[in-house]
């Protein structure tokens, strides 16, 4: 057991750490964000608790400071009572309004301070007459009236802050206006009730004891709760500052995406009515898969293809447009799909007339093809159809979309 907390409880506190620099970096231009200072004393009081927490750790505080469980005292005070009042009050800024959210945390960490000042006094209490140190402070003293009150006192407290935590952020998840706090709050919720299992574990505890058996046997829950329960807190704490970041990394990568995917359409078009291109094409192949601002290129791309397929329909032959439908029918297609397969083969088509220089007859030009959305439909919505329409124009044999 000492070996799994000697390996999870470093990597815990290494994760506090990384998430009290990462939100420290806000401190300049959030001076005055009472939540985020909350934040910065949670992670720190509970990376502090969890490096006490590694047995080689709180064995060399006790044997600097001369004093036998010392770490475990600091393991309590600071991963249990102040790092959960300072998580709830951040949370609690985050939900209420700033006059509320003062009054409530006042509250809540003057409860703290009483409950540390008294756990502090039981543990004094409970060092007369014991000169021994124990490797599970808890557990191999849970017998004794006044360790199993500092005990009950210290969960109390801990469990309490926990509850208070998945409350709010149950609640104010489901209304909260950015995605990323909503997301934020829920997996928070995830965490606490991680942690509240450890809470639960240590107070069974003092009833195992009392009925003979060994809380040891299943020590293994600690480190497991303890480090599932500060994963999830760091990740919801934190996600309402970088999910916005993976939000538009995800946009990025789609509209990169969809960019390529619409190559093929865009190429054949651009070499049959070169004037729709803004910007030239790409010098190598490298310019073309480094787009530079890949927003404006992808809009330009759609725009330039509209251009493209307008600039075509005096080559559209009515007659392939509606053998194209009869051949789509025939193959099973509806809708969207039959749609898009049909502008394929007719601008398939018209790209061989154009390159032939035979128009059509003046009122000849077939209807309009398009998606079946209700007029009006946005930017997404010509940029899915036009990836049906490219993924069914590359589909396409070869020799229909040969123009020489």
């Amino acid at each position: 057991m000492a070996d799994v907390k000697s390996v999870v409880f470093p990597a815990c506190a290494a994760l506090c750490a990384l998430a009290f620099a990462y939100k420290l970096r806000d401190v300049r231009r959030r001076r005055d964000d009472p939540a985020l200072r909350a934040l910065l004393v949670a992670f720190s009081c509970k990376g502090v608790s969890f490096t006490l927490s590694a047995p080689f750790a709180s064995r060399a505080v006790d044997a600097a400071f001369g004093v036998d469980d010392l770490g475990a005292l600091g393991i309590h005070l600071f991963g249990g009572v102040a790092s959960s009042a300072a998580f709830l009050t951040a949370i609690v800024y985050w939900v209420y309004p700033r006059e509320e959210a003062r009054r409530h945390a006042r509250v809540r960490l003057l409860a703290a301070a009483a409950v540390g000042i008294t756990m502090l006094g039981l543990w004094i209490a409970a060092k007369q007459g014991s000169h021994v140190r124990s490797a599970h402070y808890l557990l191999q003293n849970a017998h004794r009236p006044v360790v199993a009150a500092y005990l009950l006192l210290y969960v109390s407290a801990f469990g309490s802050g926990m509850i208070e935590i998945i409350r709010l952020c149950l609640r104010y998840g489901r209304v909260a206006g950015r995605q990323w706090l909503r997301r934020g709050l829920h997996v928070t919720a995830i965490g606490a009730g991680a942690c509240l299992i450890y809470c639960l574990n240590r107070l069974l505890s003092v009833i195992a004891v009392q009925c003979g058996l060994d809380p040891l046997e299943w020590e293994l829950l600690t480190p497991v709760a303890n480090g599932t329960g500060i994963l999830f807190l760091v990740a919801g704490l934190t996600m309402p500052s970088w999910g916005p970041r993976v939000s538009d990394g995800r946009r990025l990568v789609r509209n990169f995406v969809t960019y390529q995917r619409l190559h093929p359409l865009w190429r054949a078009l651009s070499t049959a009515v070169p004037a729709i291109a803004l910007n030239p094409r790409p010098a190598t192949r490298l310019a073309h898969l480094l787009p530079g601002d890949i927003d404006f290129r992808l809009y330009r791309r759609v725009i330039e293809i509209q251009d493209g397929l307008l600039a075509l329909r005096p080559y559209m032959d009515p007659d392939v447009v509606d053998a194209a439908r009869r051949s789509g029918h025939e193959a099973g297609l509806s809708g969207d799909g039959l749609r898009a397969q049909v502008q394929a083969v007719s601008l398939a088509a018209a790209l061989r007339a154009k390159h032939d220089d035979h128009r059509q007859r003046p009122g000849g030009e077939p209807a309009p093809l398009g998606p079946e959305t209700p007029e009006g439909g946005g930017y997404a919505d010509e940029v899915a159809w036009l990836l049906r329409v490219a993924q069914a124009y590359t589909a396409l044999p070869v020799t229909e979309r040969t123009t020489r």
